[in-house]
């Protein structure tokens, strides 16, 4: 039988990196990060990306491979993660897929040809942005295509700018642009994802912020500032937790606010990947509150 690759999806602090790392010691895998924020270098503490020591000896692909001062790139990553993949199952292991990006989920696990771009329209667009700003930018596109604005953050302006991009070159909602959820997903990959309420979650997001900080979050994002270069108008700078303490640092926020501000933002986003992640019909759903690695294997074997 040929290797079928995991994916493990669902919100921030529902448990997919321990999962993933369960599932490659039962399933000899390595695992390939889906979270677009890994993906920078030194971005750790904020990303709770799992440190090396606590890996326990399972590779992980896709972390640490973009500096901080480079912009996010979706085909990039499907790009080298596609490669990462077909890689790990040519040498007869498993590769599990564990993240929470939820257009990197999407990249990888299905067939997805990128909308055209076209310099002009995006120009007319980024020049919108200057003129009114982000949010009024983001409401015009909450306007006439809601559902793009509930996937892509409030604050983001070149993702808003691509969506307003892709809907005038298509005339079509920028969800049209993605592949359908009811297709084979890519290598016939089996999709889990972790379902969790409010009531578990949320004070399990308060204690992963608050734990955050006590580990020296803010002089982590003060290195990536002095050293690397992190500013806070980047994809990197833009990141929950990492916007908040730039702002700080620059003044646009008194320090006292930045913890419940960022886990607000952590709860907002939530919001989103639960809507986002519940509507794919192929995605088989486990309570986050229980043995997530036994009721993974029950259900791996009986499909498999």
């Amino acid at each position: 039988m040929s290797i079928r690759p995991i994916a493990v999806v669902g919100p921030t602090a529902s448990g997919k990196s321990g999962l993933g790392i369960a599932l490659a010691h039962e399933l000899d895998g390595e695992v390939v990060n889906v979270d677009s924020m890994q993906l920078y270098r030194g971005m750790d503490i904020g990303t709770a990306k799992v440190p090396l020591g606590e890996r326990e000896g399972i590779p992980h692909h896709q972390l640490d491979v973009w500096e901080v001062t480079e912009t996010a790139s979706v085909a990039r990553f499907q790009h080298d993660a596609i490669a990462d993949v077909e890689d790990i199952m040519s040498r007869g292991k498993r590769p599990i897929l564990v993240g929470g990006s939820m257009l990197y989920v999407q990249s990888l696990v299905d067939d997805w040809k990128f909308p055209p771009t076209d310099k002009g329209v995006r120009a007319r667009f980024e020049q919108r942005l200057n003129d009114v700003g982000i949010e009024r930018l983001h409401a015009e596109l909450a306007d006439i295509d809601p559902e793009a604005a509930r996937i892509i953050e409030d604050k983001d302006p070149r993702r808003t700018v691509r969506a307003l991009e892709v809907i005038t070159l298509t005339g079509k909602p920028f969800q049209a642009s993605q592949p359908p959820k009811d297709g084979a997903p890519r290598w016939g990959t089996h999709i889990f994802g972790l379902r969790t309420d409010a009531q578990w979650l949320n004070p399990r997001i308060a204690l992963r912020t608050q734990k955050m900080f006590d580990s020296g979050f803010v002089e982590e994002v003060e290195r990536l500032k002095e050293e690397s270069g992190l500013v806070a108008d980047s994809t990197a700078g833009r990141a929950i937790g990492y916007a908040q303490v730039l702002d700080a640092m620059e003044g646009r926020l008194p320090w006292e606010d930045v913890l419940e501000r960022t886990i607000t933002g952590t709860r907002r986003y939530v919001r989103r990947q639960r809507s986002w992640f519940r509507r794919d019909p192929r995605t088989t759903w486990l309570e986050a509150s229980g043995d997530t690695l036994t009721e993974a294997m029950w259900a791996l074997r009986s499909v498999e």
